[in-house]
This record gives C-alpha cells, sequence and structure tokens, in this order.
C-alpha cells in the first residue's frame, strides 16, 4: 500500500436555520454531508461556500426521503438508495460534481456487464467449510499484522489502513473486526463500522492475500459479522464494493444483499477514483 497522508476534517457547520455534519475529504477529493437537519436552502448554500474554501469536485449528501426532490431540483444527480439507513428510514445519496472528468465513467458498461454476471449467481446463505484456518475476533493487539495484510493487498486506500494506530483507534471506537488466520498468520479480515445514532453498519475493510482467495473465507468473515451486529440490534447493513471487483460484488449478492445503485469514481482505491457499487441488507429478515 502506498503511503498516504489522509487529509481528513470532520465538522458541525450550523447557523440559526440550519445544521450539518461534514467530511472535508482531501484525499479523495470530496465533500461529504453525513446528515443535515433545517432549511435545505441554507444548507446547499453552505455547501456551495465550502465549495469555494477548497477544491473537491464531488459533493455527497445523504438525503431525507423528504428532500431528495429538493436536491435534485438544486442539481444533485441521484446515485444509489440507503433502505433503512436513518433507524429504518432510506436515506437518498446524492451527489454533485463540479469537473466533467469527475462524472464521467470509463468502465460503467463494463461494470454494468458484471454486475449482470454477479446477479446470475444462486444465493446462498450456507457457510464454507475450512478446516485449515482459525476464524477469530481481532483484537486491538491484531492491529500491526492487520496492517501488513492491507499494505499487501492495496497499493492505495481511501483510509490509513496501513496504520496499526489507526486501525487500534476503529476497534476503540464502534468497529469490529474478523480475521481468518492460516499458520499463525493473518490472511483475510473484514471489519463492521458500526453507526449506532442511526443503527446501521458499513461492512468494509474486505481483504485477502491472492494465494487464500476462492476458499469463500470472505462469506464466512461476513456472516460473522453480521451475526455480531443482529446480536447488537443493528439490522441495517451494506457495504460499498468496487464496482470493478466480480468476488466482491459476487460475496454480498451470495449473502443475499441487495444492489441499490452504483457511486460514479467515489474514492481512490488501488490505483485511480473508482466507481462503488452499494450493497445493502436488512438483518431482520434473516
Amino acid at each position: 500500500m502506498r503511503e498516504v497522508n489522509v487529509m481528513k476534517e470532520d465538522r458541525v457547520v450550523s447557523s440559526n436555520d440550519y445544521t450539518m455534519n461534514v467530511s472535508l475529504d482531501f484525499f479523495n477529493e470530496r465533500l461529504k454531508v453525513e446528515d443535515y437537519r433545517g432549511n435545505v436552502t441554507s444548507v446547499q448554500k453552505q455547501v456551495m461556500r465550502l465549495l469555494d474554501e477548497h477544491p473537491f469536485t464531488k459533493v455527497i449528501l445523504k438525503s431525507r426521503q423528504e428532500d431528495w426532490k429538493t436536491f435534485l431540483e438544486l442539481g444533485y444527480q441521484f446515485e444509489a438508495l440507503y433502505t433503512g439507513y436513518f433507524n429504518g428510514s432510506d436515506a437518498y445519496s446524492m451527489a454533485l460534481f463540479t469537473e466533467n472528468s469527475r462524472r464521467t465513467s470509463d468502465y460503467w458498461i463494463f461494470e454494468d456487464e458484471t454486475l449482470q454476471q454477479v446477479k446470475e449467481i444462486k444465493c446462498t446463505l450456507d457457510i464454507p467449510s475450512v478446516s485449515d484456518y482459525t476464524i477469530r475476533k481481532a483484537e486491538e493487539q491484531d492491529a500491526k499484522d492487520l496492517s501488513n495484510l492491507y499494505q499487501t493487498v492495496f497499493e492505495i486506500y481511501p483510509t490509513p489502513m496501513n496504520d496499526p494506530d489507526y486501525i487500534a483507534k476503529l476497534m476503540k471506537h464502534d468497529s469490529i473486526f474478523y480475521v481468518a488466520e492460516s499458520e499463525g498468520k493473518i490472511v483475510s479480515a473484514a471489519s463492521a463500522d458500526i453507526n449506532r445514532n442511526y443503527h446501521n453498519a458499513e461492512l468494509t475493510d474486505c481483504a485477502t492475500l491472492p494465494e487464500h482467495r476462492k476458499k469463500g473465507l470472505m462469506k464466512i468473515l461476513i456472516a460473522k459479522l453480521e451475526n455480531e451486529l443482529k446480536e447488537q440490534k443493528i439490522f441495517c447493513s451494506y457495504s460499498i464494493a468496487r464496482a470493478l471487483s466480480f468476488g466482491m460484488n459476487a460475496v454480498f449478492h451470495q449473502r443475499k444483499y441487495a444492489y441499490k445503485g452504483r457511486f460514479t469514481k467515489n474514492c481512490n482505491i488501488f490505483n485511480k477514483l473508482e466507481d462503488m457499487n452499494l450493497w445493502i441488507c436488512d438483518l431482520s429478515r434473516r
């Protein structure tokens, strides 16, 4: 993994008629509005002020159901639907672009074809048997080994998963990791990042060393994470997978997640800004 200087700032911006939670994501060249309340027009004016101050090429905003058409009128485009995101209510992911190069994708048709191939695979919740591996929940002392795994698998990653301190911090703040070990070495891992305000979780940080792929390890890890989430009464589970990756999209389709849209040039991963697919599952229906 290339050394990444992650430049990201989360802040709350408010005035007399609105408040909003924003993330200034410099590494991925985007402004994210994770939540807002109040006057939608005032929210958009603040977004434009932030764009004047920072050279972001994309805005991503999670809209409440009652507001998404207003954001459409303000120039946003609908990209994906987070069903059940806000404590059971849907979040509409809206995007605003400031450059044509960020708006267009060179791989969209190929990604459509990959998605159709994925959807032809039979769905099953059966778990593979892998007697040669140890599956367990990760602990803070695993942070260094986890960072080595991510550094080996990814040249570039949207978050600093090559930093053991960062991983240890995630574990202290509502992120659960499960790992697969072979001969005492972590060879596969995945995590659930829990949002306790809205009772949802993102399944993320999925990585497997090349020589250990196609053995069903990721299906096992995701199933373990899902069980943890259900025990904590977190039922909205989602993941954002590289649209170019047949394998990861296949995993979530097989686990009976529903495809809910695609984010154009969402983040820097591997060696470029890539499109990402959104997959969602209501674990309460399992």
